[in-house]
């Protein structure tokens, strides 16, 4: 093993031996290379003559390019474009989205976390997850309703095995107990790690005050058992609370609240601020040890020069002037009021009567989507006859659970959205009579 690598180890485990031991192997080995990069970083410091260490090229002092490129990013200097970004992200937006996490989330004021770390969006910065505390045979708990990209980033690339519990229970609330029985079957495994994805995807639901503080309580018994929990905080949908919930990541609540939990906060700009091809995301550790933070950053740091080496610059630099923005907040609340309405919406249809027949639906205050449960017909079977009679995709979770994403339909196409699903289901039914 690299000595850099043993080094951040003993640092990590000298701080916190059981975040030491949720470590993956290929987490143990990781750290960040003092090579081109690192002795780059020194040069852009001190370099005040000539600066030839990174391989870009340079014209009249700037970052050499097209104009025919350049005429497109007017008010972009290329010095924002074109050059590689750090391994962990432009400074000033980690900074900035740091001071974003504080305001949205009351929780973190008085705890200890890291400085965001740029991903590739949420999908690179749940897979550093997996690739940092991940083993093979290791167990990865999620509700039964969760995103399928799940199953490539922890089970297939790194062999961890999902364990799935009901997400509600019979009065329709989120299903701690199943959790707490499932977390704590992982005694003699001494770790878990645990995947919590509010706004849920795919039902939309997120939990009330009481609901996410037995969830802190559940995790705080395993804990206590003697379980090392790596808590991953998905909030890929965060901000998008419509109605009663907790308006807060569990990353504030969770930090600080025992030695043998490890709470990573996976987010991003891709949902929040409506631009899913710029490929931006963080992922924020917290700790109670300064030095278990930069050790992390370090080994996350090695990872993604390992990887992707850095992030777009270019999408940074676009989200960096979005966030200074002084139309920022006015545009986010009013794309927010337009997903609201179209949820109230959704509501407002299912509750007709003539559906009760056909399907009950999942609970749902936030997000993009909601989940119809089908009564009689399978759920493939309807999605393909939708989409061949009637033009209509929807996605199909399992034989009887329908996604709707609704936050692609505009609002005065929701009633006959709806309307014919309800009338592919009774072609279905008939089809069924006929053929018996």
């Amino acid at each position: 093993m690299n000595a850099l690598a043993e080094q951040l180890n003993e640092a990590i485990k000298n701080e916190n031996p059981f975040t030491y031991n949720m470590l993956s192997d290929l987490g143990k080995k990781l750290y960040y290379p003092k090579g081109i990069l690192s002795q780059s970083a020194e040069a852009s410091k001190k370099a005040y003559r000539f600066d030839a260490t990174i391989g870009i090229a340079t014209e009249n002092h700037v970052p050499m390019h097209f104009q025919h490129i350049q005429k497109h990013f007017i008010g972009y200097a290329p010095e924002e474009i074109y050059s590689y970004a750090p391994p962990a992200g432009k400074q000033a937006l980690r900074e900035l989205w740091e001071a974003k996490l504080l305001g949205d989330n009351p929780s973190l004021q008085t705890r200890s976390f890291g400085l965001p770390i740029v991903t590739n969006a949420l999908t690179h910065g749940l897979s550093i997850t997996a690739d940092l505390f991940a083993n093979t045979g290791d167990s990865v708990i999620v509700p039964d309703k969760y995103w399928g990209n799940y199953q490539s980033i922890f089970h297939i690339r790194r062999g961890a095995n999902l364990l799935t519990y009901p997400l509600f229970n019979e009065n329709g609330c989120f299903h701690t107990d199943a959790l707490r029985s499932i977390l704590l079957k992982q005694k003699s495994e001494g770790k878990a790690i645990v995947l919590l994805n509010f706004p849920n995807n795919p039902t939309g639901y997120t939990p009330h005050r009481e609901e996410m503080e037995e969830i802190i309580s559940a995790l705080y018994e395993a804990a206590q058992e003697g379980i090392n929990i790596v808590a991953i905080l998905d909030d890929a949908y965060f901000g998008l609370f419509y109605e009663n919930s907790v308006k807060e990541s569990l990353f504030g609540q969770l930090a600080g609240l025992h030695p043998r939990i490890l709470p990573i906060k996976v987010d991003g700009v891709t949902k929040e601020s409506y631009v899913w091809g710029l490929r931006v995301g963080f992922i924020t550790y917290a700790s109670q040890s300064s030095i278990i933070l930069d050790a992390l950053e370090q080994k996350t740091k090695g990872l993604i020069r390992g990887t992707v080496s850095s992030g777009s610059h270019l999408s940074q630099t676009v989200i960096l002037h979005s966030l200074k923005s002084a139309e920022f907040e006015w545009e986010k609340q009013q794309k927010f009021e337009l997903m609201k309405q179209r949820a109230s919406k959704v509501k407002e249809i299912l509750n007709q009567e003539k559906y009760e027949q056909y399907w009950s639906y999942y609970p749902f205050n936030s997000g993009y989507f909601m989940c119809l449960k089908l009564k009689q017909i399978n759920a493939e079977d309807l999605r393909i006859h939708l989409l061949d009679r009637y033009g209509i995709g929807v996605v199909a979770i399992n034989s009887t659970d329908l996604r709707i994403a609704f936050s692609c339909v505009e609002e005065q196409d929701i009633a006959e959205l709806f309307d014919l699903i309800y009338q592919g289901v009774k072609d279905l039914i008939e089809s069924n009579i006929m053929g018996e």
